[in-house]
């Protein structure tokens, strides 16, 4: 295990996509030696759980720990054991419990609505599994402030949650405020940073408007200038990220995420920049 942790998360392909390709992405984040990878989650079709438990497995078969993502709003408790059978048989490590994006035209089940219900339903049902959760350095969205939100974190701490992995910011004085918070408001499990690499100006752009995060006046300053070329941005993405989580090592983090998007090149350049940090 790392000192701070370092993790990774990676998604099943896409539906238009062979299953097969997850070998691509997981060969090429070969050497990386992450403590564990996460497998994000679709909305709660049957089809969301296989493809997870699935891709979970194939994790565990390069030797990796594997932390299944789980979304709450949509699913009832038979759905909720389905995919507990499921990750016990691709012997996970652990679920990373979330209440999940709301979507349009679907109805939510009603049984978890907050991320801190399914918790609580995950620890009842499988004392032995270590859960995981989200928090978010900015606020959730629909939080009034941060110090509510903060009271709601706090509330999945207490149904169990045991460890933490921020949404992702881009300017770590929101991270390290939240964290003085977080610790102020008794909040003493691991927390760890998550980053997300600069790739394509459009998609910065739409996940800050998204997650509310703020774009600060220096990564502003890059997508207005290499904006238009997603090469040359990738590489200023690639410093700026390994710029992040060198600062964040060095004031202390317990741990970083790493968000690859499925693109091992950009996660193998930026280990390689940061790993003399980690230990």
């Amino acid at each position: 295990m790392h000192s701070p942790l370092f993790s990774l998360e990676v998604f099943p392909p896409k539906r238009t996509s062979p299953v097969g390709t997850i070998y691509d992405t997981l060969d090429g984040l070969q050497g990386l030696d992450p403590d564990f990878i996460s497998v994000t989650y679709g909305t709660g079709r049957s089809s969301d759980r296989t493809l997870t438990a699935r891709i979970a497995n194939t994790v565990g078969e390069y030797g990796i720990p594997c932390v299944a993502h789980l979304t709450a709003q949509y699913l009832n408790k038979d759905d909720v054991d389905q995919a507990l059978n499921m990750f016990d048989e691709a012997k996970v490590s652990g679920v990373l419990a979330l209440r999940g994006d709301r979507v349009e035209g679907a109805e939510p089940a009603g049984v978890f609505e907050h991320a801190s219900d399914l918790a609580a339903y995950i620890r009842e049902e499988r004392p032995n599994l270590k859960i995981y959760g989200a928090c978010y350095p900015e606020k959730h969205p629909q939080s009034a402030t941060l110090e509510d939100d903060i009271d709601n974190l706090r509330k999945k701490v207490d149904a169990g949650v045991t460890h933490l992995i921020s949404q992702l910011f881009y300017d770590n004085e929101d991270f390290l405020r939240f964290l003085d918070k977080a610790r102020a408001a008794g909040i003493e499990v691991p927390i760890e940073a998550g980053i997300m690499p600069v790739m394509n100006a459009g998609s910065v752009r739409r996940m800050a408007r998204i997650c509310q995060s703020c774009v600060p006046e220096k990564l502003e300053v890059m997508l207005n200038r290499w904006g238009g070329d997603n090469t040359v941005l990738k590489e200023a993405g690639i410093a700026y990220a390994s710029e992040q989580i060198s600062d964040l090592v060095a004031r202390g983090v317990d741990g970083v995420h790493l968000y690859t998007m499925n693109h091992p090149c950009v996660s193998r350049r930026i280990w390689s920049n940061v790993k003399p940090f980690f230990v």
